[in-house]
């Protein structure tokens, strides 16, 4: 998704028709603040429908009430008003001012009806998407879709404003739209292209040259769509994507204390207000449409009012009115956007299906899901955040959501499963399970939470009208096939025309005796000679109709278990991307886990795979992935992460590292991290601890850099014949230190460097000669003899220091025992070892000619030229690439640490770019 500079929204709400889903929903704008998606400063708000059939046009205008109330409150308009003016408290323009909008960027989403695939609505269904370039990982809903085209490619540019988003589409819009708002005033709609067929069941505008709507038609005549067609043959579909000036949305405000448009609003019902049913296009957007005139819009209702008596129709064309009054004279345009897709999430499973798969695809589709064996996924089906364990089948074109299954399990084409754990999987075993739905939810019941199972065929209906299926046959069928009757499902009094499967009371809730199951709706698909005990089973159940379980849908447990089964399988990501060794960034998922505070679980988990990883740069990064933990916890407080790491407490730890034992180094560090949680200083400086204990891992890694050194004996040189390195400088282009641990571990790095000439010459060189005396001698500093510090080694005392880099000598004497020359553990002497192997000593003299800390790469290059020329005198050849790892190896031996970076361009003469895998922070 893009992730450039987008609208700063000054408010977005969110409108539900369920009381008990606002907080719930409220929280969720929140998490998505944390993850960056919507800006720090924006006021979120979930508002409640002041009715549950208040329409789409009545929640905008009071979302448009509650957002200029907190702005006003935010702004200090609101008063308290005592004694005679208490009365003023009852008109809203007295602690209300719409001068608020003319700042303000108001966002308004829609949550909508209730969704048969969702139990909490279109806005939150999860979509096949994953988002690598998001700061925090997480699942993408078709909420956060629409949050990023709005505000990415709808948005920027627009005018202070109100805009009002439906939730119950998809859409796709192209970048740059290039959306002209020159002199912008009044409405303004947004259209997708769409088939004239699709249009025979949906809205289109109609426009005339200069874009402005004339008419507004919902499932239209033939020829009315036909007036509609563009010159690509499209027309253009209403989206449910609106925008209003501060002017159109000042006027629209205004109606809010005018009966009966005041019944719209929370205040209007309040106040005893008859509700009113008001449709956002066919009522508020309609009466400023050009060609419509005022007796046709009196007269009309909006279609999702559907057909009633006398009386409302009267209320209604009271509050049409009014609308007529108001916005009469503000113009509606248009934008059209021909390379953007629009399509509505209806409640056909076989269209949900289709969105939710890619048919024709080579392979699955596994989403923020971990798979044992994908082998068995079909072609073209999706898994989105499940955990799948053992032999799961799930055929083409069918879909898993919020599911942890263990198998073996079969599901064959067509079907989507939903919210199902461990639990329920064997009531799964042995069945075979085609073209239907099955899911599982969260219910509160009295206010006790439980679980409910419902089942359908993917060719049901939902729709009222029509004879209506269940599990894709007729209800005669289905009665014949089970033995249930139609008073098990409908009271005696239901008309018939009221007798479909919203209404039928099919789903059990509560059984007497045990807890529901799967098996509770599973057994209807082949009814087994049992005696009837299924079927006195589901009869002995409480059970309600889909229309009556929807109030008792507990969102909130529903959300806490897919977060739960997010991080469930994020963790085992984790585990598996480090003891893997995949070239992965872990930094999103540690911040989601740190945002919506699950750190706890994943340090557990980091902790384990270090404890247990055989390489210890599996553990050095597991190490750091723990400091990344600890300083996203800091929430960007308590210092800088660089710092030292040498605190008496932690002693324990790193000596338990530097043995060996890494269980026991690992687990002790994890008691002395406990004690540095309480506030973001300490974490920041366990941190820091966390980044020494890496690098001394990462410093026992690159130790094996030895083992990739080889070398090819040559003649020996004779006594007194000098070998000579001369190498050039290295200047960074770009990406210097970026391919060194931790950063390299989540980002990998890639540095840009050339060897370059000073003055025309390689400044950096080494000359090494055997001598006939069994010393060593060392000469460091300019490349005239006589003006260098002169060091002779006659004893493996004399070499002791090598791992102290400040000491005289310390690189040439650690280059003699990386080379192999001189074993410094050894028994033998060191008189004895040179007179054993090359019948006498060495005489090595280092020099460079660049000022020191010039940061052209000098001692590393330097550490190069020495292994090079004492290699060669000691009668071998050693290749380039075998020459960098050696450097490493010394580096480490040194105790100084290095990358390739440092040494590849000199070493190879030329322009070079390392680069590292994030999978192990080593160079490549």
């Amino acid at each position: 998704m893009e992730q450039s500079k987008g609208v700063d929204w000054t408010v977005i709400i969110l409108t539900c028709q369920y009381k008990d889903s606002v907080q719930v929903f409220q929280k969720e704008l929140e998490v998505r603040q944390r993850r960056e998606q919507i800006p720090a400063g924006t006021l979120l708000l979930a508002v409640e429908d002041p009715e549950m059939r208040v329409g789409s046009g009545g929640a905008t205008l009071n979302a448009l009430l509650v957002a200029a109330e907190h702005l006003s409150a935010r702004a200090g308009f609101t008063h308290l008003f005592t004694g005679t003016e208490m009365w003023l408290l009852l008109w809203a323009e007295h602690v209300v001012t719409s001068d608020v909008l003319h700042s303000a960027w108001i966002f308004i989403l829609h949550m909508g009806r209730d969704f048969p695939f969702d139990d909490c609505g279109r806005a939150f269904t999860c979509l096949p998407v994953e988002n690598p370039q998001a700061p925090v990982e997480a699942l993408v809903c078709n909420l956060d879709c629409l949050l990023d085209v709005m505000t990415h490619r709808l948005g920027p540019g627009s005018p202070p404003g109100v805009w009002v988003c439906s939730t119950d589409m998809l859409l796709s819009v192209p970048p740059n739209l290039g959306i002209s708002w020159d002199d912008f005033r009044g409405a303004r709609v947004i259209a997708f292209p769409g088939s004239p067929t699709y249009a025979m069941n949906h809205g289109v505008y109609l426009t005339d040259s200069q874009g402005f709507v004339l008419d507004i038609y919902y499932q239209g005549t033939e020829a009315e769509i036909q007036r509609c067609v563009r010159p690509d043959g499209r027309v253009p579909l209403v989206s449910g994507v609106v925008f209003f000036s501060v002017e159109t949305a000042e006027h629209l405000l205004a109606t809010h204390v005018s009966p009966p448009l005041d019944a719209c609003t929370y205040m209007g019902l309040d106040s005893g207000a008859r509700p009113v049913q008001l449709s956002l296009f066919f009522d508020i957007l309609l009466c400023m449409a050009r060609s419509v005139s005022r007796e046709d819009f009196l007269a009309g209702r909006p279609p999702e009012m559907g057909q009633g008596d006398t009386d409302v129709a009267s209320y209604l064309k009271g509050a049409r009115a009014q609308l007529w009054r108001e916005l009469r004279d503000q113009p509606l345009t248009m934008v059209y956007v021909p390379d953007g897709s629009y399509s509505y999430m209806t409640s056909s499973a076989s269209e949900f299906l289709h969105s939710h798969t890619l048919p024709g695809a080579p392979g699955p589709q596994i989403i923020h899901s971990q798979v044992e064996e994908p082998q068995l996924l079909g072609a073209g089906c999706s898994v989105i955040s499940c955990l799948l364990e053992g032999p799961v089948h799930l055929g083409p074109g069918s879909v898993l959501q919020h599911c942890h299954l263990r198998g073996p399990i079969y599901i064959d084409t067509g079907c989507f499963l939903s919210g199902l754990d461990i639990a329920q999987c064997e009531a799964l075993h042995g069945l075979k399970l085609c073209d239907v739905v099955l899911q599982g939810h969260h219910v509160r019941l009295h206010g006790s939470l439980s679980r409910a199972f419902t089942l359908f065929g993917r060719l049901d209906s939902w729709e009222r009208q029509g004879a209506g299926t269940y599990l894709n046959i007729s209800w005669s069928e289905f009665f014949k096939k089970t033995g249930i009757r139609d008073w098990d499902l409908w009271d005696p009094d239901t008309l018939p025309t009221e007798r479909c499967l919203l209404s039928a009371r099919l789903f059990p809730v509560l059984h007497p005796s045990r807890a529901l199951g799967p098996q509770d709706m599973l057994w209807m698909l082949d009814p087994q000679e049992d005696g009837g005990k299924a079927l006195k089973a589901w009869r002995a159940s409480w059970r309600l109709s889909w229309e009556q379980l929807q109030p008792h849908l507990d969102r909130a447990a529903t959300l806490a278990s897919r977060r739960d089964l997010f991080f469930c399988q994020a963790l085992q990501k984790a585990r598996h991307v480090l003891e893997a060794r995949q070239d992965l960034c872990l930094r999103p998922l540690i911040r989601a886990a740190v945002r919506e505070g699950c750190p706890g679980l994943l340090l557990t988990t980091l902790d384990q795979v270090a404890a247990g990883a055989g390489n210890p740069g599996v553990a050095a990064r597991a190490l750091a992935c723990v400091a990344d933990v600890l300083g996203c916890m800091a929430e960007g407080q308590g210092g800088l992460r660089s710092g030292p790491a040498a605190n008496p407490e932690w002693v324990r730890p790193f000596s338990y590292l530097e043995c060996g034992d890494l269980a026991g180094g690992v687990e002790a560090l994890a008691q002395e991290r406990d004690k540095w949680l309480s506030r973001p200083a300490l974490l920041v400086r366990a941190a820091r601890h966390y980044e020494g204990a890496g690098q001394i891992l990462i410093r026992q890694a690159v130790m094996t850099a030895q083992h990739f050194v080889s070398t090819e004996p040559v003649d020996l040189p004779a006594p007194g014949q000098w070998v000579v390195a001369e190498c050039p400088a290295r200047v960074d282009f770009s990406g210097g230190w970026s391919d060194t641990p931790p950063i390299a571990y989540e980002f990998g790095g890639a540095v840009l460097g050339l060897a370059v000439r000073v003055d025309g010459r390689r400044p950096i060189g080494a000359r090494a000669r055997r001598i006939l005396e069994p010393e060593l001698w060392l000469a460091v500093g300019p490349r005239q003899e006589e003006m260098a510090m002169k060091i002779v080694c006659r004893s493996l005392d004399d070499l002791q220091d090598y791992c102290q880099p400040h000491s005289p000598g310390a690189l040439l004497k650690a280059a003699f025992i990386c080379a192999g020359i001189v074993h410094i553990r050894s028994e033998l002497s060191l008189c004895e070892q040179l007179l054993h192997t090359f019948g006498g000593g060495f005489e090595l003299h280092t020099w460079s000619e660049l000022p020191h800390g010039s940061g052209l790469g000098t001692s590393s290059i330097l550490a190069g030229a020495a292994l090079a020329a004492l290699q060669r005198v000691a009668g071998r050849a050693v290749g380039t690439e075998a020459l960098i790892h050696a450097v490493l190896h010394l580096e480490q031996v040194l105790t100084t640490g290095c990358t390739e970076e440092l040494v590849c361009p000199a070493a190879c003469c030329g322009a070079e770019c390392p680069r590292s895998r994030t999978a192990d922070g080593g160079m490549h």
